[in-house]
């Protein structure tokens, strides 16, 4: 019993400095690693307002959550990874955190154009809408141009069929919010329903246009209410400063519980490491963006973490003085101390939760943090630590109670 016990122990000290090295490399990755926010990445914060048309007409829900809608599915295709996107419906704006982005102003055009494409006949009628074009990619013909390949609907492609048709040999401007954006010759009828633009700079040109086409066109105009940029080495400071405080603070904590608890301090000291590989590969997994609030949520559930194990070690120290055996007043203090560990973690659980659902931003990626600290410190405090103490109080039975915190009475 003791010597499996002792190779239990080796095993589980072995697997767990395996698990944090081998998780250093894919926690940190800068590409792969837990996403990191504007604030710790830098990047560019916007607010997108809405402004009503001239036909005076109040802004509805409806055209908000289309316009949020479509930002979100231009933001994807600029492939900004982890946006945040929300709509204050109040004072018709939509708020949009770009970390790690870089060229802003590009970002910044594409996003806030109206991009009503329209097809027009040489006498500038309009002939045919963007809401019938399919879909549209750039990409390069056989000439080596530079192009963005439009599809078009049913309805679209029998109208272009119409249209190409009757004005063959003449021009067909192609506008974007009022402004001309190509006025190509046909050649020839399309009937297919396939067409080509060329006429584009570079790649990277055709596809910002593309992206227009195909996320379709806002239903109201956007201006910038507000552009603050955040440079990287803001961010970088930023998490620099927050690692360094973390540090400090941890260092602390676990002298602290080396200390004034000794044995049962080293191995909640132990069980921080496991809760802390718990938490961050969580954060990993729910690809959930790490920023300052969260930093300070995470902070946060290791001072729970630590609370929920002194919680349990004072009542394990109670029974001892009571007189009772070790194992015996291990077993005691866990059971006893388990509905206020939990009640009081379940209330948090509660905040956490409301400051998710009614937050945002920022207020959202600190309820994340301390909701998944609050879940992975209730395992590590009441499950994981209790097998460990059973097995060294089942190496040595009979230690003196000294090593659990509790002096001899003279």
């Amino acid at each position: 019993m003791r010597r499996g016990n002792i190779i239990k122990l080796a095993a589980l000290v072995l697997l767990v400095a395996l698990a944090v090295a081998f998780s250093i490399q894919p926690l940190t990755d800068t590409t792969k690693g837990i996403p990191l926010g504007l604030d710790l990445r830098g990047g560019v914060h916007l607010v997108l307002q809405a402004e009503p048309g001239t036909d005076g007409k109040a802004i509805t829900k409806d055209e908000m959550d289309k316009a949020k809608a479509i930002i979100s599915k231009r933001v994807n295709d600029l492939g900004v990874s982890e946006p945040y996107i929300q709509a204050d419906y109040a004072k018709n704006r939509i708020i949009v955190d770009l970390a790690g982005i870089q060229d802003p102003d590009k970002a910044v055009s594409v996003l806030k154009t109206t991009a009503k494409l329209t097809f027009r006949d040489p006498q500038g009628n309009v002939v045919l809408q963007g809401e019938e074009l399919k879909d549209a990619r750039a990409g390069q013909n056989q000439r080596g141009e530079y192009v963005v390949n439009l599809t078009f609907s049913p309805d679209g492609t029998k109208k272009f069929a119409d249209l190409t048709t009757k004005f063959v040999k003449q021009n067909i401007s192609i506008y974007l919010d009022d402004k001309m954006l190509q006025n190509p010759n046909v050649n020839e009828p399309i009937t297919n329903g396939q067409a080509e633009i060329t006429g584009y700079s570079s790649l990277e040109d055709a596809a910002n246009y593309a992206v227009l086409f195909r996320s379709g066109s806002l239903p109201v105009s956007m201006t910038i209410a507000e552009k603050r940029q955040v440079g990287a080495s803001l961010g970088v400071d930023s998490l620099n400063k927050s690692i360094k405080a973390g540090i400090y603070g941890l260092v602390f904590i676990l002298l602290f519980m080396l200390a004034f608890y000794r044995l049962p301090g080293l191995v909640a000291n132990f069980t921080l490491v496991v809760f802390a590989l718990i938490a961050l590969w969580a954060l990993w997994l729910f690809r959930a963006v790490l920023t300052l609030p969260g930093i300070a949520g995470f902070v946060l559930s290791i001072g729970m973490a630590v609370d929920l194990n002194i919680i349990v070690y004072e009542r394990i120290k109670e029974e001892l003085r009571l007189g009772k055996s070790l194992r015996a007043a291990v077993e005691a203090g866990f059971s006893r101390a388990f509905i206020t560990v939990f009640d009081s973690n379940i209330t948090t659980m509660f905040a956490a939760a409301t400051l998710f659902f009614l937050g945002t931003g920022s207020i959202k990626g600190f309820a994340i943090t301390l909701g998944i600290g609050i879940i992975a410190s209730l395992f590590t405090a009441i499950t994981f630590t209790r097998m460990v103490l059973r097995w060294i109080v089942g190496i040595s039975p009979r230690m003196s109670s000294f090593w659990f915190g509790v002096r001899r009475e003279a």
